[in-house]
């Protein structure tokens, strides 16, 4: 029988969060803190609008692009936010979540063998969306002492005139790491000097600690040639409901569309109805729960320093990323010896690309018991680790 498989769909690696979550969703009285997902509910309001849609009937297909008072919102939420302006009907595309945004991003920018700018670590689709598109990844590796911001040099050695797309993951998964303004001012010149296009990828837009989150796209020169990624699964706790968007040029959110309407029809009305009403009454349930998860992500902070575990003090989405490198094992071997004897999941640096060997991502998307809880055995654990240390010597 002849291969019935695409050769570059199997050299594709599955993601290397899963493996731990489904290990962990089997070990009795085991702790999880390996998944990017809210503990929180959507909040009321938001799925009672869901309901309403439903009993009203509202099960009909929406145009492609999304509901139209949905990409009006959005482009409200952008402007208010932001301070963006775009167009609902031309330049707006409600997607399956973010991740769908990405991949019929990438889709329809990229010719074979165009040069897609991936900074690592990042989150897992960007490599394979790429491959898939056609495109060649080009990795930048970040730098903990750098914060594990993209720098300008690092962007401009990486450039070559085969370059078409810079993804830019900020807020990051899995650092946390954010790009001020300034960072973005330094980056864009390069972005523009060379003619690139980039893909924003915003959807932790919300949880920033620091200073409000800024987008490049609000930089002179940039709007033109960026799509910001977007959605409603992080801000909102609305992770099972599917639901994100695409803002950027006209001339390619109308290849985005065409690629969405021939794959997808169009995002699921109920999500949209809801998210609607999140858009309009949802700013305090996201100060909520961002206070929320600040609170933690201080306690993790303060936790690794009193147990001596080096870290970085990240200020957005809701991981940290604490070095291990101490310990003298990959990333993966420390996982798993902390999932087996600790039983504790934690994701290896790795999982983000090469450059994360050595990092160790802890989701605090958890209640605030919980992680103490873990912070208790990771504690434990690497004091165990140490005194192997002292014993060999």
């Amino acid at each position: 029988m002849r291969n019935p498989l695409a050769d570059k769909v199997v050299e594709i690696k599955p993601s290397g969060i899963r493996k731990f979550f489904d290990i962990v969703s089997e070990m009795k009285d085991a702790i999880s803190l390996g998944v990017g997902e809210p503990d929180f509910d959507t909040p009321w309001h938001i799925r009672a609008e869901g309901i309403h849609s439903l009993e009203k009937g509202k099960t009909f297909y929406t145009s492609n692009s999304g509901l139209v008072e949905l990409r009006r919102e959005i482009c409200n939420y952008m402007k208010r936010k932001q301070g963006i302006t775009y167009d609902p009907v031309k330049e707006v595309l409600i997607t399956v979540g973010g991740s769908e945004a990405i991949d019929i991003g990438l889709r329809a920018m990229l010719n074979p063998g165009d040069e897609v700018l991936i900074p690592q670590p990042s989150y897992v689709s960007y490599e394979p969306c790429t491959v898939l598109a056609g495109g060649t990844p080009v990795i930048i590796d970040l730098k903990a002492e750098n914060e594990f911001r993209l720098t300008a040099k690092e962007l401009e050695d990486a450039i070559t005139e085969k370059t078409k797309v810079l993804i830019l993951p900020f807020p990051n998964n899995p650092t946390g790491a954010i790009m001020e303004r300034k960072d973005l001012e330094a980056i864009a010149e390069v972005i523009i000097k060379h003619d690139i296009f980039v893909m924003s990828d915003e959807i932790y837009s919300e949880l920033t600690y620091k200073d409000e989150h800024v987008s490049i796209a609000t930089l002179p020169g940039m709007q033109e040639r960026t799509i910001v990624i977007n959605g409603f699964s992080k801000a909102y706790a609305m992770t099972g409901w599917r639901l994100g968007y695409a803002c950027g040029p006209r001339v390619i959110l109308e290849q985005m569309t065409k690629i969405h309407q021939f794959a997808i029809m169009c995002a699921p009305t109920t999500s949209q109805y809801a998210a609607v009403d999140a858009l309009k009454n949802g700013d305090e349930d996201v100060k909520m729960m961002r206070d929320s998860y600040n609170q933690r992500r201080r306690y993790l902070i303060n936790a690794f320093r009193q147990m001596g575990l080096e870290c970085f003090e990240p200020y957005g989405a809701f991981y940290v990323f604490p070095c291990i490198k101490e310990f003298g094992m990959t990333s993966e071997e420390f996982a798993t010896r902390f999932l087996e004897e600790e039983k504790v999941a934690a994701v290896p640096g790795t999982a983000f690309g090469d450059s994360g060997e050595g990092f160790l991502r802890i989701s605090y998307a958890y209640s605030l018991e919980n992680l103490k809880i873990a912070i208790g055995r990771l504690e434990r654990f690497v004091n165990k680790l140490r005194a192997e240390k002292v014993d060999t010597k």
